[in-house]
């Protein structure tokens, strides 16, 4: 599926939509790259291999555009969150030692962005659809209306959260990461998550009184 992600990436990067167009030799080498695992992926980047990083970027860019998007809660300013992360990825990638998943790594590249972008703008939120890497079945128009609304004022009120506990309760509830891998992302410990994740799910409560 199309994404609305219309990236600007640095030279070397390809776009997904124009892989249709590149020759039979290129297709080949692309298809090698597809099959390697991350060290040996990263090792391809370091050494300046051809459409190397545009498969970490092909893995990893709905896990990104996600993680954006539920610190910032709209679908412009997720984008350019996650193209910075993949630039500043891109950048960086030789200090990358493999201590962490590749993925982790790009976790706490996006945590990073994200917190710096909301301390200072207040977020716009909408709801993510099916255009946005989410599956979303036919239902009714009320229906519809009355997630979306009840997901504005989760989204709102997760924003009010302070960093450590929206950044705790973002990655647990929402993308499935246990604590240990969570402390991973954050540079904190196993303990600190667990407390941050039990306050923010208390002032999330607190916040959103009934609901």
């Amino acid at each position: 599926m199309e994404s609305s992600l219309a990236w600007s990436l640095p030279t070397g990067w390809a776009e997904p939509r124009k892989a249709a167009a590149k020759s039979a030799g290129q297709a080949l080498t692309d298809a090698g790259l597809s099959e390697l695992d991350e060290p040996a992926l990263v090792a391809a980047c370091r050494s300046g291999r051809p459409g190397a990083f545009d498969v970490i970027v092909e893995r990893h860019r709905r896990a990104v555009y996600q993680l954006c998007y539920r610190y910032v809660g709209n679908h412009d300013d997720a984008s350019d969150l996650a193209q910075d992360v993949f630039l500043r990825a891109y950048r960086g990638l030789k200090n990358f030692r493999g201590g962490s998943s590749l993925a982790t790594w790009l976790y706490r590249i996006g945590v990073n962005v994200c917190l710096n972008r909301v301390s200072a703008k207040a977020p716009q939120t909408e709801p993510i659809d099916e255009h946005q890497f989410v599956d979303v079945h036919a239902e009714p128009a009320s229906e519809k209306m009355l997630k979306d609304e009840r997901g504005a004022r989760v989204r709102a009120a997760i924003a009010q959260l302070p960093p450590k506990q929206r950044s705790a309760l973002i990655l647990r509830m929402y993308h499935d990461m246990s604590h240990q891998e969570i402390a991973d992302t954050l540079g904190s410990s196993v303990g600190a998550v667990k407390a941050n994740f039990f306050h923010a799910l208390g002032n999330l409560k607190k916040l959103l009184g009934s609901e």
